[in-house]
């Protein structure tokens, strides 16, 4: 009895982590991300429109790598700024994976 308490209480927290680590990726997209890609990631922002933004839902960018769409964020890319100094890997890690919610 104790074993299958103590495994219904791992299990409630993982699933409260993963909970978190998605909703702390969409704090930082929001804060990070949205001025430029827009809420939605679509990039339909006047920035967005400007520099000719990718939806960060469509198949172009969803079939990128987890490692790839890290190293983006990371290193920058085109006038898109480096994260690496100012994100944990943990932060830049939530982010992806709630970048991977928005695939159309």
């Amino acid at each position: 009895m104790k074993l299958k308490a103590l495994v219904l209480v791992a299990t409630f927290a993982i699933a409260s982590v993963a909970g978190a680590m998605a909703s702390d990726g969409a704090a930082i997209f929001k804060s990070k991300c949205a001025m430029c890609h827009g809420a939605d990631g679509t990039g339909n922002t006047q920035m967005g429109k400007s520099m000719g933004l990718k939806d960060l839902g469509s198949a172009d960018v969803q079939k990128q790598s987890d490692a790839d769409l890290t190293a983006v964020v990371s290193k920058g890319k085109g006038k898109m700024p480096a994260y690496g100094g100012k994100l944990s890997d943990e932060d830049i890690s939530a982010l992806v994976k709630y970048v991977r919610t928005l695939k159309k």
